[in-house]
């Protein structure tokens, strides 16, 4: 589940020189291996550094925590940049544009997808969700899945899980500065158009089975926790690429071809103003993660050891 609602870090050595100019990586110096969530982006003709910061978009409030080297960091903004801007996802009008797209079309409903075990298996999961029965069996499954495994991760202790993204806002709020994004939310919304609704309903099933509960009492969630509180960005971006299911047949969609988009936009936004860019941690690690894409563009990127310590 978390693979298909999370769309998901480290850091190796380098060869570069004054900080405008561009840094010069070799091939097996641009995949991170650091543990670290917070990263500093410079040269490539930046007159200020800017930042980049592995998020995890569902986490239990009590886990939540922001070092001190990030707190410092974002002070030292004065852009702060999501996947997409908290602004355009907080708006009602696009909220109501995401739920009018979030249908399937030609009148298919999630009956019409699965075999009837699978069905009732996702019906049973249904229940919970403040929205009447027969509007959720016409949603695109991919958006069904992002409602239930929120609604999940805040089960049991419902209410007790924060967004790190809306944290990261409302700090970002008191300066009054400007927000950003690096895609629209119709852009990923059309990313669901993309994918067969047959496959989509696959990922649904495999991503609720892979939620349950193991044998050692430990699931995804706990898993993508734990990863992400030992900072390890290359776990959670294996997790997430991983091809053994059904997702890892869409990675290329859902997430390189979507990391390669981001890095001339991250590139305008960080010659204007110094920036804090915030996007899902699993997008940060592995060969073709932001992090290693940044570097082969010439930009000097390096970890920043974190602390932590609790907000």
């Amino acid at each position: 589940m978390k693979k298909i609602s999370i769309w998901l870090l480290p850091l190796l050595g380098f060869f570069a020189c004054k900080s405008a100019e561009k840094a010069v990586y070799t091939p097996d110096q641009l995949v991170p291996t650091e543990h670290a969530l917070l990263w500093k982006i410079s040269g490539n003709g930046l007159k200020k550094p800017s930042y980049l910061y592995g998020t995890i978009h569902i986490i239990p409030k009590s886990q939540f925590s922001l070092a001190a080297p990030t707190r410092q960091a974002l002070n030292s903004a004065q852009q702060l940049i999501f996947e997409i801007d908290m602004k355009e996802m907080l708006n009602m009008g696009t909220q109501m544009s995401m739920l009018t797209k979030s249908f399937m079309a030609g009148g298919k409903t999630l009956k019409d997808l699965l075999p009837p075990e699978d069905y009732l298996f996702v019906k049973s999961k249904m229940g919970n969700l403040a929205m009447p029965g027969n509007i959720m069996e016409r949603l695109k499954p991919m958006f069904l899945s992002t409602l239930l495994s929120t609604e999940q991760e805040g089960m049991p202790n419902k209410g007790q899980s924060t967004s790190v993204e809306m944290e990261l806002y409302q700090l970002w709020k008191k300066r009054k500065l400007p927000t950003g994004g690096l895609e629209h939310a119709d852009f990923q919304i059309s990313l669901f158009d993309s994918i067969p609704y047959e496959a989509q309903a696959r990922m649904l099933v495999e991503g609720l089975r892979s939620d349950t509960l193991l044998q050692n009492g430990a699931s995804e969630l706990d898993k993508m926790n734990d990863m992400y509180a030992h900072e390890d960005i290359n776990a959670m971006q294996a997790l997430i690429g991983d091809d053994s299911g059904e997702m890892g047949q869409y990675e290329e969609i859902l997430l390189l071809k979507r990391n390669r988009n981001w890095i001339p936009v991250m590139g305008n936004y960080m010659r204007q103003r110094p920036c804090f860019f915030a996007v899902g941690s699993g997008h940060l690690g592995g060969k073709e993660g932001v992090i290693a894409l940044l570097r082969k563009a010439g930009y000097r990127v390096d970890a920043v050891p974190s602390n932590k310590d609790k907000l």
